[in-house]
């Protein structure tokens, strides 16, 4: 459970800018000469009183929040686009440009300097903010006339302090939109770092490069590092609990989505011109549930089966927990836990939306469950907390905020709850530890320490249902943006020695 995996709804949210707009995935793109007069009419008007929310100024104010308070966007993100006044289209280009304008927030502040006499760090939090997301709209989204992003940036700044930032505003961001399109990529010269290049191209933390570039060679850390830049697709899982595969598929094409074959996961479909995903019958009634194909294929490394007694330990949001209640045909136990209370509302939620009826719910942690029932369970799935640093094209703000010493801090936790959960784990029992990181602090060594203190425990086969294409060791599934198209996830089964 990454940082606590999002919710549902904000994943939803988050899709709809699929059908909104088009922007560069590479970079800044080519505009074609786009004229006061050429755009939709609700991206040049600025808002009055009594007029629809201004998707522009959403997306400020989530971004001056992540900035300002250390916010999580996509929470916070997600509450905001409750406001009745936002139409899809507006909530669309919210989620866009909060999340694109993250995505690429580094080269965004090159492109500023570049453009600026002031220093991007001693500008107003806000001012940085709002150039950011002009210069995004200026460089990435070619379907948002460049007068337009101007002209809308400017009315956001007008009678805000400091005295003057309206004009600066609109002095930087009309001197990036008269510059030829596409924008050059930063290019190494005499005496720079490649790597610090690289991440400044690729807008990602240096030291983050640094590491893929060492551990998977260059070619493979660049490809790596954009594909951590690209919007994620939107993946359901079918429901087999409530309805067929070809059942799911028929009322998703009587909604005017299209649904798109698996490519690793039999219960998978990928979507477009989806429209609001919580609007599809299917995810409305419970038939099917946003999941990515990485995290699908966590609950077939575990490989539960009907009857058998199965612990979560790190449950919340329910999303993993109501799979492996799929996987078991709602036949046996899971004992799901969370140590935070408030979260297992989400869990016995997703239960009920799912029909997920073998769960049975329980605060607390992995240490507490094993002190009530003991080592009873078949299989046992530890979802541990982590970086995130596999999931950074859904959650873009925390590339910015994680360090380095991160790391060795949450191996630390992870390495506690997976030997509580060891605990519950019978004899001869599968014990499955997953994380949404590519990191091998978090990962191998992790379980290279608990094998170290727990003997008892050995690397085991994953199941055929994970295909061979997503495991890099026959114990390991790996999965990456850049090979998959997935989020990154890393899971190890190990099986306790009879």
């Amino acid at each position: 459970m990454a940082r606590g995996s999002a919710p549902e709804r904000s994943l939803e949210r988050r899709a709809e800018a699929a059908d909104a707009l088009e922007p560069s995935r590479r970079g800044p793109a080519a505009r074609g000469g786009s004229r006061p007069g050429s755009g939709p009419s609700e991206l040049s008007t600025p808002r009055r009183a009594g007029r629809r929310a201004s998707a522009r100024a959403v997306a400020l104010d989530v971004l001056c929040r992540v900035e300002r308070d250390g916010a999580w966007a996509d929470r916070l993100l997600d509450a905001r686009l409750r406001d009745p006044g936002l139409d899809p289209r507006d909530r669309a280009l919210a989620t866009e440009l909060t999340y694109g304008t993250l995505r690429w927030q580094r080269l965004i502040d090159f492109h500023v300097a570049s453009a600026s006499h002031r220093p991007v760090g001693t500008q107003d939090p806000w001012v940085r903010a709002l150039l950011r997301l002009g210069t995004y709209q200026l460089g990435w989204l070619d379907r948002v006339p460049a007068w337009a992003a101007v002209h809308e940036a400017v009315e956001l700044a007008k009678g805000r302090r400091p005295r003057g930032a309206a004009h600066f505003v609109n002095g930087v961001l009309r001197s990036l939109a008269a510059r030829p399109r596409p924008w050059p990529e930063p290019m190494a010269g005499p005496g720079d770092d490649p790597l610090d290049v690289l991440a400044l191209r690729t807008s990602q933390p240096t030291w983050l490069v640094r590491r893929w570039a060492r551990r998977l060679g260059l070619e493979e850390a660049e490809a790596l590092a954009r594909a951590m830049n690209e919007r994620p697709p939107l993946v359901l899982r079918v429901n087999t609990l409530r309805a067929s595969i070809a059942d799911v598929v028929a009322a998703l094409e009587v909604a005017g989505a299209r649904a798109g074959s698996p490519r690793y996961a039999a219960e998978a479909l990928v979507l477009a011109d989806a429209g609001d995903p919580a609007r599809l019958p299917p995810i409305e009634d419970g038939r099917a549930t946003v999941q990515d194909e990485a995290a699908i294929l966590v609950g077939h490394a575990l490989g539960p089966e009907a009857g058998e007694t199965v612990a979560d330990v790190c449950a919340a949001p329910g999303t993993k927990t109501t799979h492996l209640a799929q996987l078991m045909g709602n036949r046996g136990l899971i004992l799901a836990v969370d140590p935070h209370p408030g979260r297992l509302g989400l869990l016995e939620e997703a239960c009920r939306r799912l029909g997920a009826t073998i769960v049975e719910a329980r605060p607390g942690g992995a240490a507490a469950l094993a002190g009530d029932v003991g080592p009873v369970c078949d299989r046992v799935l530890v979802d541990a907390p982590c970086s995130n640093l596999g999931v950074l094209r859904r959650n873009p703000d925390g590339k910015w905020r994680r360090q380095l010493s991160d790391l060795s801090r949450l191996a630390a936790t992870q390495g506690t709850i997976l030997d509580e959960a060891a605990g519950l784990v019978r004899p001869g029992g599968v014990l499955v530890y997953a994380t949404c990181s590519l990191e091998p602090e978090e990962n191998e060594a992790v379980i290279e320490a608990f094998r170290a203190r727990r003997p008892d425990f050995a690397p085991d086969a994953l199941p055929a249902a994970v295909p061979a294409a997503c495991r890099d060791a026959p114990d390991r599934l790996r999965m990456t943006p850049a090979r998959h198209g997935s989020d990154g996830f890393t899971a190890h089964r190990l099986r306790r020695r009879p």
